[in-house]
């Protein structure tokens, strides 16, 4: 007994020990993490695209002869059904694109050639108010007292002296290109790597808990990994497929009321309803703008009906196929938006939601005294 209170005491000490050394050199501790972190970011970057790809993968291998025990189906279950995950992936990208890029390039060129006459109108009516007058008088003033001498010396100047700068910013440029695609490169890499071999993977982290963790701390660490593994994986299907849903009603529903732009901006909706609460308010601002282009009128009645299937998905599609799922109160998600899209933007956006419903999970097992046996065990409330 002694020894064991000795062998806690040491572990306490130099955990204070620890600590203030870190506040200490704080400074030198956070360059270190810094590089640190830049040094694991294309691995961290492969995990965050691996885990939606293995999803998609999970589904495949489901329907890919699941319990055939051919070796030649065994060998290339894995690649194959990896291959159709990225086939999926890119054939939504592509069919987003296909949907956005044609009506977004007509919107430019409709907005672009409207500028003349915009100007000319402009012009038109600063001459008859006599306002084009007043600014010729201004501006010949303005030019008979300015210092050209002066100023285009210092113009010469300047750029002999930034040639330099203009180098060394090229450099800088190709340097983050370089380095992008590299990271680029090497997160598909391991994220490829990872869903091959993610049974492997996920053996050898199950012998190494079991060689330097004990049962108890085992049990409570699959526990939590598994609920915060299923809050993640609701969200993404949920959301997809809240996504689809109302992209879909919204492009169905201009075409009924004759608005242009209707697929463009069906698809819009559904990439912007991935983010939750203000995703919405996005969509409907940016479609609103694109059609005011064209028509004022149209723009209103696109903001009315917009505003009715934002109700119809607030109050049936959302809480049906998302909010239910992951069993987390709407004040909640608002809050769980707000504080992530406050530390990492749009990505805090996206993860706060299951971060904060697998949080409100585990301290609703906690308080209500459930035993850590497996995600779902929970009674809601």
């Amino acid at each position: 007994m002694k020894d064991i209170k000795t062998r806690a005491l040491v572990k306490i000490v130099l955990a204070c020990f620890a600590l203030f050394l870190a506040i200490y050199y704080w400074p030198q501790a956070a360059g270190f993490l810094g590089v640190v972190l830049k040094a694991f970011v294309p691995l961290l970057l492969g995990l965050a695209l691996a885990y939606p790809l293995s999803i998609l993968m999970s589904f495949y291998e489901r329907h890919f002869f699941p319990n055939s025990q051919r070796k030649a189906v065994l060998k290339t279950r894995a690649g194959l059904c990896l291959l159709f995950a990225i086939i999926t992936l890119l054939a939504i990208v592509a069919l987003v694109l296909w949907l956005v890029i044609p009506q977004l390039a007509a919107c430019l060129m409709l907005l672009l050639s409207a500028i003349p006459e915009a100007l000319r109108q402009l012009a038109d009516w600063l001459v008859r108010t006599g306002i084009a007058e007043e600014l010729v008088a201004r501006l010949t003033e303005w030019a008979q007292n300015f210092d050209w001498q002066s100023r285009l010396e210092g113009i010469v100047s300047a750029v002999l002296g930034g040639a330099t700068d203009v180098v060394g910013m090229v450099a800088g440029v190709v340097t983050t290109a370089v380095s992008g695609i590299a990271t680029a490169f090497i997160t598909i890499i391991f994220a490829i790597y990872v869903l091959l071999g993610r049974r492997k993977l996920a053996s050898q982290c199950g012998r190494l808990m079991e060689r330097y963790l004990g049962e108890r701390l085992r049990g409570k660490i699959r526990y939590v990994l598994g609920v915060f593994n299923d809050c993640f994986h609701r969200f993404i299907v949920g959301q997809c497929t809240e996504a689809l849903i109302l992209g879909t009603l919204c492009m169905l529903g201009m075409m009924l009321l004759g608005l242009p732009y209707a697929p463009m901006i069906g698809a819009l909706t559904a990439f912007c309803a991935l983010i939750p609460i203000v995703g919405a308010f996005i969509a409907a601002g940016v479609g609103a703008f694109v059609i005011l282009v064209q028509s004022p009128v149209q723009a209103l009645i696109f903001l009315i009906f917009i505003v009715v299937l934002q109700q119809l998905e607030g109050n049936l599609i959302y809480p049906h196929v998302v909010g239910s799922s992951l069993q987390l109160p709407g004040i909640w998600v608002l809050a769980a938006v707000t504080v992530g899209g406050s530390v990492l933007g749009i990505f805090g956006m996206l993860l706060g939601v299951p971060i904060a419903a697998g949080c409100y999970r585990l301290l609703r097992s906690d308080v209500n005294k459930i035993p850590a046996s497996a995600p779902g065990d929970e009674p809601p409330g």
